[in-house]
């Protein structure tokens, strides 16, 4: 259990990662940018399958999307320009 949280933990990582670079892509035009995307998407998405077999798949989606959604959001606001308001804020809760 502790080892399949580990890889949950690594896979939120590998797509927060991948949704980071996304901007960077530039579209998928940028061939270096594009690669780190997809590949920390599918290295994500290939952890999860690991994920599940030890944690049942609704757990490890709700907390994957969860904590996903939060760290990109932070990360976004103090790296990526992202702008916080309120009313966004709110909607994280």
């Amino acid at each position: 259990m502790y080892f399949a949280a580990g890889l949950l933990a690594i896979a939120i990582a590998a797509e927060v990662g991948a949704t980071a670079a996304l901007p960077r892509a530039e579209g998928f035009t940028n061939a270096g940018w594009s690669t780190i995307v997809v590949t920390g998407y599918a290295l994500s998405i290939w952890l999860l399958t690991l994920v599940a077999k030890e944690i049942p798949v609704s757990v490890t989606y709700a907390i994957s999307a969860g904590l996903g959604t939060v760290a990109i959001a932070i990360i976004g606001v103090i790296f990526l320009d992202d702008h916080s308001t309120r009313q966004k804020s709110s909607r994280l809760d």
